[in-house]
């Protein structure tokens, strides 16, 4: 099988390193598409680096910044954070055949949430992640496997990757069902060593994740707070939960209820001790934030329910500035 990783970044690297190392030889061809640092770190190296507890070992695989040069895959698995998706999708579609499936392990509502979700909001293109529907004409709902990513790995360097805890993956297709070819692929995850569900809805479980990352990731980005100290403060908590509500409601209008408590989510998270979320490393790191995927996306869809949101659009509009001032998110 071709294999090609598209953002190989802390889960796309896991993906790669994974599979590259623990897979039989020649189950999988596996490239990269890359460019900057990574790429050359990926060229001077012959391949990923793969950190374990005390070693290094190298991972090898093909790597270029053309998607012509790698070829037509198989599997495309998509790990670029949100505001990178546009940019990536012609190369995405470029490594596609017709028999190609993407597997999109992305964070956030996804461009083809609606795309098999029936309710007052089926075949809904929304505009905060994919304005004027060009992902969804360039990779079509019908080749994607959506993905839900529980684990964890750092980038050391670029073309570094260190597994960090979790090996939990929840794949299905947007309209639902299962059949061989979404068999064979939770098969093959499997004997990377990934844990695979699959889901016959795969939208509950994206949305379900999202309803607790949602709050903590823009929340950490503006206060500059790691988690401990956000669920430790009551009036922080206590805004975080309002907002978890509103996010419930929708959920509960698309045909997707939470019937947990946000606080009983607050203490699952708090089990984690501290930990700085990915958004407020991109922050501090001065890389564009994935606020539309994970707030945005959630205030559109109210928006065309009818439904108020007042403390979700507090967040965003809160979120979005601050990331404005710093050149981490588009002005205007």
């Amino acid at each position: 099988m071709r294999v090609c990783i598209v953002g190989l970044g802390a889960i796309g690297g896991l993906f790669a390193g994974w599979m590259g190392s623990r897979l039989a030889a020649g189950r999988v061809e596996l490239s990269a598409l890359a460019r900057g640092a990574t790429l050359a770190a990926l060229q001077r190296q012959g391949g990923l680096q793969l950190h374990g507890l005390d070693t290094v070992s190298t991972v090898p695989l093909r790597a270029s910044d053309q998607p012509e040069a790698l070829g037509r895959q198989d599997l495309v698995i998509l790990a670029v954070k949100g505001p990178a998706l546009s940019a990536v999708a012609p190369a995405v579609a470029a490594l596609c055949g017709p028999e190609s499936a993407v597997l999109v392990a992305m964070n956030g509502v996804p461009w083809w949430f609606f795309d098999g979700l029936g309710g007052p909001c089926a075949g809904l293109s929304l505009q905060a992640v994919d304005a004027g529907g060009r992902v969804r004409s360039l990779i079509p709902s019908s080749q994607v496997v959506g993905c839900v990513v529980h684990a964890s790995s750092a980038v050391p360097a670029p073309g570094s990757v260190q597994p960090v805890q979790g090996q939990g993956l929840i794949i299905g297709r947007p309209a639902g069902g299962d059949d061989a070819r979404l068999q064979a692929l939770a098969d093959l995850l499997v004997d990377a060593g990934f844990a695979v569900t699959r889901s016959d809805r795969i939208q509950r479980d994206v949305w379900f994740k999202l309803w607790g990352n949602m709050t903590m990731n823009p929340v950490s980005a503006l206060t500059g707070a790691p988690s401990d100290r956000i669920l430790d403060d009551p009036l922080v908590r206590a805004f975080n939960s309002a907002v978890m509500r509103e996010a419930q409601a929708v959920g509960a209008a698309i045909g997707i209820p939470i019937a947990e408590d946000p606080e009983a989510r607050h203490a699952v998270t708090r089990k984690l001790g501290r930990f700085r979320t990915s958004m407020l490393q991109d922050c501090e790191a001065g890389r564009p934030l994935e606020l539309d995927a994970l707030v945005g996306a959630v205030r559109e869809i109210g928006q065309h329910l009818g439904l108020a949101t007042p403390n979700i659009d507090a967040l965003f509009g809160l979120t979005r500035l601050m990331a404005q001032q710093r050149g981490l998110y588009p002005a205007g």
